[in-house]
Order: structure tokens, then C-alpha cells, then sequence
């Protein structure tokens, strides 16, 4: 398959902005932003789209790309709302909140607060991603700076440095995640089981104790008809009592460097759970007040960060640490049985939409496969970024918004209906 170099459509590009100034009416503005992507791993928390409509084959020029920005060091993934695309960046030890516009790139507002690069271990910069909550957007630092803003012009509602006023320790990489919102609480993994905050003010409602957390994002999940929030801590899963805070369950979880980063999967009453250091995968059905039962427990999938996609029964998912190459793979969730692996994609974020993978290669090569256990069997690829790019992808609107370490953000223009 020959490899093709984007093309940049000035026309087009032009062509869409002023299409979307013309734009005029509260049903067909409503229209416009109706497959936002307002919180982590998407509208569900899965890494799923509901956009059937998207670009999923090109011409031999490679995909569209809208417009390039620069946000600074950093791993954050994306949130889009109401025609603004939200990310994190730092620079020079500061930390810089952008709210950039979704169709042309301009800065529409940023804040920027000063924030060590923290490269200890890594280059360092932001790892955590921002939520969207109607019109506040919610972000926590990897040194436990909390805002909340106003979306629309960037104004602090309020703020809080919750690891100074908890005292929770801070974990080697520093605190990371996309806060969760519930209801009136604004939850997120600091301690070692969450810290629950009131969303409107920024007070306290619940917290844990101060040991170390891990690195995954709070994971709502009713189950039994209760509502509990999954975290990832440095020594395992831990379900809690999202009204409370109080512990439910805990399934041990032991890596090496006390790092659990790749969310839990839901499936019904199971959960799917893996880390990377060689440590591997489980699939677990917790109870109240006792050990998880184990359903299966293997090596066959070591996801170290990016969790993996559930999608007709099937894992897609990246195994393998960032000192290795890494593997593509799917497993089957009821048994833990590989179903194939690909060493080729180079993958280390992905989603799914339509039925077909979207991967990013670590070098930032855009690649499109049927989500499929019969194989892997790519039917596009392209160039869309230099360096390191470990982020997952996001597609909203039809636009795909992808970014490298050192902060280089595109946005691939997928917003032709999709090829049978």
C-alpha cells in the first residue's frame, strides 16, 4: 500500500468556514455540534463514536488537514464543545489551558499558570485532559491545580491546589486523569481512592486517604443498582460509593513503579483490567465487601497507558510498554483468547467508529482497519504528524484531532460521508 502525504485544501478550508458563518438558526447551530466530544474517551467513556459519517478512505494526496497549532509539552488528549477544541500544554514550567477554535485553529481564549515541567522520567509537560460540563471546563494539574472556567470565555469560576490542601501525595508522574463529573460532584483520582469536590464551588464533599493514586481516569459504573467510581491506584482497582466515597471492593493490583494508568473496561457486572511492566490483563467481577471473582487472568494484553476499545466482544488494545515495539491486538473479553496480533501499525492511541479502527502510530502516521478478530487489514494510511505521538485520537464533527509530545495539534479533515 503506497504511503501518501496529506493535502492541505486552502479552498476548502476557506469554503468551510464561511459555510459555517452562514450557518444561522438554533436547530442548525444545535445540528452543528451535535457529535461533540465533551469528555475523555468520548460521549460514553468507552473510546467509541457514534459518527458513522466520516472520511475513511482518501485519494492518493492523503486527507485534508484544516489547520496546525502549537499548545506545548505534553501528552493531553482533546475535548470539543460548541465549536471550541480544548487541550493542555506547558512551556517555559507553565502550564497554558487553550481553547482553540475548532474549525480554523485561532486561540479564541488561553489561561496559563505557572507549573514545573516535571521531566523526571520523561519529557515531561501535561498529561491530563479536560471535561466538559455544560458551560464550565474542568481541569486538574499534574501538581493538583484544579479549575473550573467558563467555556465559552475562559473565566475562572473557581480554583484549588487539592494536593496543598489535602495533603495527598503526589505520584511519581504527578496527578493525571480527566476529572469525572456526577451529578453535583466534580471527582478526581487524588488519594488513594478519589477526592470528591462540589462542582459549582470547588468544596470538598468526600476525600480518601492520602497514599498514593494511580493514573487512570475515575470510572463511573452502576452496578447492582448502586452507583460506584472504578479507580486505578498504586496497588490496585478500587470501587467506591460515589455519593460517600466509601470503599466497596479492591482487587490488588501490584506493577512495577506502583503504575496503573490504563482504565478499567465495563462489560455489564465485569470489568476488564491491565497494565503494562509486564504485569498483563484480568477479567474480574467484583462484589461487595470481598475479593473480585476471577474470571480470566493472562499476559496476552499489557496495555501501559491508553486503555483498550470493547467492541462486539472483542478488545482492541496496545500491548507492550514504551520501551518496547508495540503490539496491536485483539482478545477476545470472554476468555482472553488473542484472536491476532499486528507489530506492523506502530500503534499507541486508537478508537473506534463505524466499525473501523482509527489508529495513531507513534511516529503520527494515521491508519483505518475494519475493527474486525478475522484480522488486521488496513485500507488507509497517511503522514499527519512528526515525533513522538502517544495521544489517542478524537473525532468530533467529523474532524479528527491528533498531537505529538512536543504539543504539535492538527486537525484531519475527515468530514466527507464515509465510503461503503
Amino acid at each position: 500500500m503506497t504511503l501518501h502525504r496529506p493535502r492541505v485544501n486552502f479552498f476548502q478550508s476557506i469554503v468551510g468556514i464561511i459555510a459555517l458563518l452562514l450557518i444561522i438558526g438554533h436547530g442548525l447551530c444545535s445540528a452543528v455540534h451535535a457529535e461533540d466530544w465533551i469528555q475523555w474517551r468520548g460521549p460514553n467513556r468507552n473510546g467509541i463514536s457514534p459518527e458513522s459519517k466520516w472520511l475513511n478512505q482518501w485519494s492518493d494526496g492523503g486527507p485534508t488537514i484544516l489547520w496546525k497549532a502549537t499548545v506545548g509539552m505534553g501528552f493531553s488528549s482533546f475535548v470539543v464543545s460548541n465549536g471550541k477544541v480544548f487541550t493542555m500544554g506547558n512551556a517555559d514550567n507553565s502550564d497554558t489551558v487553550f481553547a482553540l477554535d475548532a474549525m480554523t485553529g485561532i486561540i479564541k481564549w488561553k489561561h496559563t499558570y505557572p507549573s514545573d515541567l516535571g521531566d523526571k522520567y520523561f519529557e515531561g509537560g501535561t498529561t491530563g485532559t479536560p471535561t466538559i460540563d455544560g458551560d464550565n471546563l474542568y481541569t486538574l494539574s499534574r501538581w493538583g491545580d484544579v479549575f473550573c472556567f467558563q467555556a465559552s470565555t475562559g473565566k475562572i469560576l473557581w480554583t484549588r491546589n487539592v494536593q496543598v490542601e489535602t495533603g495527598a501525595r503526589v505520584p511519581s508522574w504527578g496527578f493525571t486523569g480527566a476529572p469525572l463529573v456526577i451529578e453535583k460532584m466534580l471527582i478526581l483520582n487524588v488519594g488513594e481512592t478519589g477526592l470528591a469536590l462540589d462542582k459549582s464551588t470547588g468544596k470538598t464533599l468526600w476525600q480518601s486517604s492520602t497514599k498514593e493514586a494511580g493514573y487512570t481516569t475515575p470510572v463511573p459504573w452502576v452496578t447492582g443498582g448502586k452507583s460506584q467510581v472504578v479507580f486505578g491506584s498504586g496497588q490496585g482497582y478500587i470501587g467506591v460509593d460515589s455519593l460517600s466515597g466509601k470503599e466497596v471492593w479492591r482487587m490488588k493490583w501490584v506493577t512495577q513503579y506502583g503504575v496503573n494508568a490504563a482504565d478499567p473496561v465495563i462489560d455489564g457486572d465485569r470489568l476488564f483490567i491491565s497494565s503494562g511492566y509486564g504485569k498483563g490483563a484480568a477479567l474480574i467481577k467484583p462484589l461487595a465487601s470481598v475479593e473480585p471473582e476471577l474470571v480470566w487472568k493472562s499476559k496476552v494484553l499489557r496495555t501501559q497507558m491508553n486503555a483498550a476499545v470493547l467492541f462486539d466482544k472483542h478488545l482492541y488494545g496496545i500491548d507492550g510498554d514504551t520501551t518496547e515495539k508495540p503490539l496491536l491486538k485483539c482478545v477476545e473479553l470472554a476468555t482472553g483468547a488473542e484472536k491476532w496480533s499486528d507489530s506492523t501499525s506502530g500503534t499507541r492511541g486508537l478508537l473506534i467508529a463505524n466499525g473501523r479502527l482509527i489508529l495513531l502510530g507513534e511516529k503520527g502516521e494515521l491508519i483505518i482497519a475494519p475493527a474486525s478478530p478475522s484480522g488486521f487489514k488496513p485500507t488507509s494510511r497517511a503522514q499527519v504528524l512528526g515525533g513522538k505521538s502517544w495521544t489517542a485520537p478524537i473525532l468530533a464533527n467529523g474532524m479528527l484531532f491528533c498531537r505529538n509530545s512536543r504539543g504539535e495539534v492538527v486537525n484531519v479533515d475527515l468530514r466527507t460521508a464515509a465510503t461503503p
